[in-house]
Order: C-alpha cells, then structure tokens, then sequence
C-alpha cells in the first residue's frame, strides 16, 4: 500500500532591480507562508539592488544582465529541475499566507493545468500604489474569510506577470524573451501563450494577493512609450499576440497618453510615454521593428 503522495515543491523567483525595500517586505510575506516555499530565487543585476543578508535570509542569489526577461530566465536557470512548479512574484507583490499551500494543491489536483495565474485583490499599477501596510491589511482579511478549498478555475489565453505560476515539466526549453528589454512590457503575455500551447492556463482563486503598483525603478516614460508601439507589433509578428489585441493594445495606449497629456497623473510621465509613441511610430514607418532600442532611449 502506498503512502500519500509528497507535497509539491515549489519554487519562488523574483526579478528585481533598484529596490531593496520591497525584496526585503516580500521575503518577511514569504517566511509568514502556511506552506514554505521549497526555494526562493532572487534575480538582480548587481548586490547593491539587494537588502541586507539578515533580510533575504533563506535566498538564494543569482546576478543577471538588467531587464525582467533576462533576470527571470537567470532564476529559472539557476533552479533547473530541482522543484515541481515555479512562481513569478514581482517584488512589490504581496502573496496570501496561503498562496504557496494554494498553488500546490492546485497544480496537484489539476495535472492538465500547465500554468496559473492567481487573484489579485488589489492592482496599484493604474494609482499612485498600495501603501504595503494596507496590502496587508486587505490580505489578511483575504485569508480570514477565504478558506480553502479553492472553487475559481476559468481558462484563460495569458497570465499576469505579477504572480504567475507554471509547472516546470510545462515549460521545458521555453524562455522569456530577452529582445525585449528592461521592464520587458508583454513579456508574460508572451511567454503564457507559448506555454498554453502546452497545457492548461487558468486564472483562480487557489492563491492571491495585492499588487502594491510602487512606481520607483520602473522604465522611463519614454521607453515604456516606445515599448506600447513597437512590444505588440513584435509578439503579433512572432505570433505570440492576436491581432486584435495588439491594436486595441496601441490604440489604447496612444489615445490615453495623448488625451491625459493635457492634465497627466502626477505619477505618470505621460509627456514622456507620448514622446516614446512617436518615436516608436516613426520607426515603424521606416520598416523597423526593434523593441530592444529602448535600451537607447
């Protein structure tokens, strides 16, 4: 008679660059887990961007060139086959208590889902951002009335980047693309895609948490302009991205920038993002697609 059968380690990788503090908060959420993660992977282009070895106690450490793309393929590197399924947290995330228990029962008792993306219950990135106090806050009254089991399993084309779960097995050779640069705008459309092609990608309510939105360390307003043109015409050329959305993504994005550039959010550069669209659009009228220059900008 066999035992039951071991629990799924799981694995955690952040990428980040120029904001210890939030590596700091999110390592104090991930030792306050129910079920502790088997590993944490830390991806940073330098130690500088890393708090002090007290606060990332229990991580592991891994240098890679500047950009969530690369930094995240590092992580993933770095891991190789030693867990079950692999979790991307951005660093201002902060994860239920029992969103590592969650997604490995999920990814247990689901074996066709390939990838998962969790509730988010708060979204800072469209605001000024979720004081961490307050995220905490919303989580735990999360956790207290939220008890597992988990009911939310819908399908979904692409995952949310903020926190976003994938079978290791799933993803074997794929990497996220590097020739997208520095914030890598649409790199975890691009890479959810890929894998659904794979098995199973869903949206659920088996593990959640606020996306606090911090807006320091992010790309420029110019760059992140010029990403909106030239990210989706790339992934819609390399198939990753319908054609629909690639428009409706451009076309929201040019006529809010130019529209609010008139009485632009205090924490939002939308002069730069407008110019970042013209220099994007005139570079796709002279037949080039190169979403790495931003790297330029």
């Amino acid at each position: 008679m066999t035992g039951p059968a071991a629990p799924m380690r799981i694995a955690v990788i952040i990428a980040s660059a120029g904001r210890a503090d939030c590596i700091a908060h999110v390592m104090q959420d991930l030792r306050r887990q129910t079920q502790a993660p088997a590993r944490i992977v830390l991806a940073v282009p330098d130690e500088r961007d890393l708090p002090p070895l007290h606060a990332r106690s229990g991580a592991e450490v891994v240098l890679a060139q500047r950009g969530l793309p690369a930094q995240r393929n590092a992580g993933l590197d770095h891991l190789g086959r030693d867990c079950d399924v692999v979790v991307f947290f951005d660093d201002d995330f902060v994860p239920s208590r029992r969103a590592i228990a969650g997604i490995a029962r999920l990814f247990a008792d689901h074996p066709a889902v390939a990838g998962a993306t969790g509730l988010v219950l708060a979204d800072g990135i469209k605001t000024p951002g979720i004081p961490h106090a307050r995220a905490q806050t919303i989580v735990a009254a999360h956790d207290r009335g939220h008890a597992p089991p988990f009911h939310a399993l819908h399908d979904v084309p692409d995952l949310y980047g903020c926190n976003m779960a994938y079978r290791l097995s799933a993803i074997t050779g794929l990497r996220f693309d590097e020739r997208l640069k520095l914030y890598g705008w649409q790199e975890d459309v691009d890479f959810a895609v890929q894998v659904a092609r794979r098995g199973r990608t869903v949206k659920t309510d088996a593990f959640a948490g606020v996306h606090l939105g911090i807006k320091a360390g992010r790309t420029s307003g110019v760059r992140l302009g010029y990403s909106q043109v030239h990210n989706p015409l790339y992934l819609w050329r390399k198939g990753t991205m319908p054609t629909a959305k690639a428009c409706r993504l451009m076309v929201r994005n040019l006529v809010s920038n130019h529209a609010r550039s008139l009485w632009p959010e205090p924490w939002i550069d939308r002069i730069g993002r407008v110019r970042g669209n013209w220099l994007g659009l005139a570079d796709v009228a002279r037949g080039r697609l190169t979403p790495e220059r931003i790297e330029d900008l």
